[in-house]
């Protein structure tokens, strides 16, 4: 935003919408699995610090992601390194004064993310690391709908 691309900011957390709103974001509190504006004009999808694992299905995620997608758009995801294996859990955010409640997570590694890509009707452009974090980009594949989520 500071550099002039259009951006929004979406979490369900208060908290986190509260502080991408300080830092001078446009910020809603919203599922990414609700309705979302712009669906199908974005450029790009961000999955920062781990996201792809938001519901505990990236492939269903990836799929979302795809549909809210403009023609030639991307998703960039941060992605376990080479060797991590898939894993879904239950998790939950804690702070020393309370607990959050349980809820589904994933992970995703290098190894994993071409087939889930492809699963998805997308593409792998590039993967990258770093300072020690691992990240992809993931193109629209032409001409493939992809499969409803779910």
């Amino acid at each position: 935003a500071e550099r002039g691309i259009p951006a929004l900011a979406i979490d369900v957390t208060p908290y986190a919408v509260s502080l991408a709103r300080s830092s001078g974001a446009l910020a809603l509190q919203r599922d990414v699995f609700g309705y979302l504006p712009g669906t199908g004009r974005w450029a790009t999808v961000l999955l920062a610090d781990g996201n792809i694992g938001i519901g505990g299905d990236p492939a269903v995620l990836l799929r979302r992601s795809r549909g809210l997608l403009k023609p030639g758009g991307t998703i960039v995801a941060e992605i376990e390194p080479p060797g991590a294996q898939l894993r879904r859990e239950q998790v939950r955010l804690r702070t020393p004064d309370r607990s959050g409640a349980w809820f589904p997570w994933a992970w995703v590694g290098v190894d994993q993310i071409a087939a889930m890509a492809d699963s998805s009707a997308l593409q792998v452009a590039r993967v990258w690391a770093d300072a020690g974090r691992w990240f992809t980009e993931l193109r629209r594949c032409p001409g493939r709908p992809g499969r409803a989520p779910g």
